[in-house]
């Protein structure tokens, strides 16, 4: 065993997966080496079209093998159909012991958990929300599951340390020889930004429309020089799927006062001005403070530079009243950014290398001044786990989540002191997904808790008269309200590895007792 930065013993060889580096800080590796490149392609001249008619023609035209890798994105969230077709169709066609390599997998999938069952899918380095999350829970894998952030898998993807022998993207519209966008369409989704890096970087890439337009498609967010092969299906998915959580600002006065108390450390920490720029969640607390900041930047007339992230209607809405030149949009989280993106010359979709990889020249969450994030559980040393659930149940992804809390000036965490009886704060988390020296503050309806490494912010806060507590002190209210907990009884088989976004291991995930 390794123990590594923050204290979590990492095993020196784990199965299935590359050298293992153990995490030893947020900034602190260095990347070695070249941007990962495929095989160049001959293109036909005379050959107008790469459109094919079935998946068994898909499959053999890419030379698709058993123990391959494949690839899917997620921008049509819980309305996706391409990611269970495929892989039934792979199924149909006899394929074995593939792993999948999912953006992101959502509770749609759950068709999915046949496949694991009878050995068409070995493996997932991706997401896994939800059923498949319990399913792995369970131990369905001979091999752990990779955990990565959505900058650390683009990261992966260009490193080469994350291989893809075949992406399937789903496209909302295509033209017969590949252009493609998100745009427009019966099942328009907005930004894609999560399957540009798997177009850039998978040996073969394969567009499934259910929007076939004529040539040329223009603009496009993926190229004809990224794409080998096109398929025309019936639906590539419900875009009514896409919402997921609300949009709208809570009306629960415990998450009203917590959104509240992050806008009044926002103004503390004297971020708000002209320049401002602005990263939450879709979740209501989330939103609360976004409320609650506009006001102060309306009070102000701070004129904000961009928002970013996950785009939705609220962050549309201080667009348009000035308050942010401009949005960056990775994923549309809901219908009106889709439709904002096919029309707003300032809302602009970006890749997820130049959202959040910390490997290239400056990506953008390296330019956030404030984000508001999510947690399950966090530790008096401020690590986080967004990871496991209080059982330790794999039901959630990282998302952007360690690549925000690394990028921004300010990082935030809200969540209410107790869930079910269970308390927010720890001794120590059972899974680690961002680390301490990347969190600056923790806030629930109880008050407001600031990193004793943020000195200057914790001068500030009280200058202003904010309500602040020290992390024991608000560990101790939670411990008192919930009662002593009973820690979480754990085996030694690895179901996860939770890859840091740099490409090194800030923890693992073990199977705990009471799923095996």
């Amino acid at each position: 065993m390794i123990t590594n930065s923050i204290g979590r013993k990492i095993p020196t060889t784990i199965q299935g997966y590359k050298e293992v580096i153990p995490y030893e800080g947020a900034f602190n590796r260095n990347p070695v080496g070249l941007i990962h490149g495929r095989a160049l392609r001959k293109s036909d001249r005379l050959k107008r079209s790469k459109l094919l008619n079935t998946y068994s023609e898909v499959f053999e035209a890419v030379g698709l093998k058993d123990g391959m890798a494949i690839s899917f994105h997620h921008h049509l969230r819980n309305g996706d159909k391409v990611i269970n077709e495929t892989v039934a169709a792979l199924a149909e066609c006899g394929y074995k012991d593939l792993t999948l390599v999912p953006t992101a997998l959502f509770g749609v999938h759950k068709e999915l958990i046949k496949y694991i069952e009878s050995g068409v899918i070995s493996c997932i380095y991706g997401s896994v929300n939800g059923p498949i999350g319990r399913k792995v829970t369970e131990g369905c894998f001979n091999r752990p599951v990779i955990l990565r952030s959505h900058g650390g898998r683009a990261r992966a993807m260009m490193a080469g340390d994350l291989k893809v022998d075949v992406a399937f993207i789903a496209a909302p519209a295509a033209d017969c020889y590949g252009n493609m966008t998100g745009k427009m369409g019966k099942s328009a989704c907005g930004a894609v930004g999560y399957a540009m890096t798997d177009a850039d970087c998978a040996e073969k890439v394969v567009v499934v429309t259910d929007n076939l337009v004529p040539y040329p498609l223009a603009p496009a967010s993926i190229l004809q020089t990224q794409v080998d092969y096109v398929i025309e299906v019936d639906k590539i998915g419900d875009p009514s799927g896409i919402v997921s959580g609300t949009t709208k600002v809570t009306n629960d006065p415990a998450r009203l006062k917590m959104g509240h108390f992050a806008a009044q450390l926002i103004n503390a920490s004297g971020l708000i001005k002209d320049g401002f720029s602005f990263q939450t969640g879709a979740g209501g607390a989330s939103l609360a403070g976004a409320s609650f900041v506009k006001e102060l930047m309306e009070e102000k007339q701070t004129k904000g530079s961009f928002a970013s992230g996950g785009i939705t209607s609220y962050f549309i809405e201080m667009q348009k009243a000035g308050l942010f030149r401009t949005m960056y949009d990775v994923q549309s989280f809901d219908l009106h950014a889709v439709k904002s993106i096919g029309e707003n010359v300032n809302h602009i979709e970006m890749s997820a290398d130049m959202y959040a990889n910390p490997h290239n020249g400056g990506c953008v969450v390296n330019q956030l001044d404030a984000v508001i994030l999510g947690a399950t559980e966090v530790d008096i040393d401020f690590n986080v786990n967004v990871n496991t659930e209080a059982d330790g149940a794999l039901l959630h992804g990282i998302g952007g989540h360690m690549d925000t809390a690394a990028g921004a000036q300010l990082t935030i965490i809200v969540a209410p002191l107790f869930r079910g009886r269970v308390p927010l704060i720890s001794e120590q988390v059972l899974t680690v997904t961002s680390p301490g020296e990347t969190v600056d503050a923790i806030i629930t309806e109880r008050g407001i808790v600031i990193n004793p490494r943020n000195e200057e912010l914790i001068e500030r806060a009280k200058e202003q008269g904010l309500n602040v507590k020290s992390i024991e002190e608000m560990k101790d209210l939670g411990d008192k309200i919930c009662g002593k907990q009973t820690s979480v009884e754990l085996t030694d088989n690895i179901i996860g590895v939770i890859e840091y976004r740099d490409g090194t291991i800030i923890d693992v995930v073990r199977q705990p007792v009471s799923f095996v």
